[in-house]
């Protein structure tokens, strides 16, 4: 049984009561300016839809459904939807959730998975991880005070995923700069959000970031 856009709770979402319905339903932290993305915020995309795929089939799957892969591992692709492929391993997938529709074709692609003999096997993520965006000119200056991994823009380009320790804490890191802003997404289990969450906080607090809603976001979706 799914769970109710609307019961959806971030772990964060304790922590501030600006929290409102967006799309279906989805609890989203409002406000926020394409001045503050572009500058130094960050983002709880928590309540945001993803899902994973594995299995030797998982990329004929997701290419049958019409999704762009990448070539390699550790790499991902934006989707003419907005929506990202992350390539996590050789057989492992992540699929994001979109601003333009606040992640339901992704959960459609969840809910339509069926059990079969093909070896491509559901990995729900939205129960299991939280998602935390990092933008602005600023990105790598802050991890590098919360990562050993070097992800200036020389290392770590756009379309680059790195797997690693970030605040103590096991990390995925994306790489998901736009025209609009240096941009990435950080995934972590879901019981560290708030633990990881207050972290970024204070770390941007020296390049006078802040924690914004969405708005900001959808200006470019």
């Amino acid at each position: 049984m799914s769970i109710l856009p609307q019961a959806e709770r971030s772990p964060i979402q304790k922590t501030c009561a600006a929290y409102q319905s967006y799309g279906a339903g989805r609890l989203f932290l409002a406000g926020g300016e394409s001045q503050h993305i572009q500058q130094c915020a960050v983002v709880d995309l928590t309540n945001m839809p993803r899902v994973g795929f594995r299995g030797t089939d998982s990329a004929s799957y997701l290419t049958a459904a019409g999704f762009t892969l990448p070539d390699a591992p550790n790499r991902l692709c934006h989707q003419a939807n907005g929506s990202i492929v992350a390539r996590l391993s050789a057989t492992e997938y992540l699929v994001l959730g979109a601003m333009q529709d606040f992640g339901e074709s992704v959960a459609a692609l969840e809910q339509s998975w069926e059990l079969s003999d093909r070896a491509n096997y559901l990995l729900p993520r939205q129960d299991s991880h939280a998602w935390i965006q990092l933008t602005g000119q600023s990105v790598a200056f802050i991890m590098a005070k919360l990562c050993a991994v070097d992800l200036s823009a020389e290392a770590f380009a756009a379309g680059q995923i790195a797997q690693t320790s970030v605040a103590r804490i096991n990390a995925v890191v994306m790489n998901v700069s736009d025209a609009q802003a240096p941009k990435f997404n950080l995934l972590c289990d879901r019981a560290s959000a708030l633990y990881l969450w207050n972290v970024l906080l204070d770390a941007i607090a020296e390049f006078d970031g802040q924690a914004v809603g969405i708005d900001g976001l959808l200006s470019m979706a």
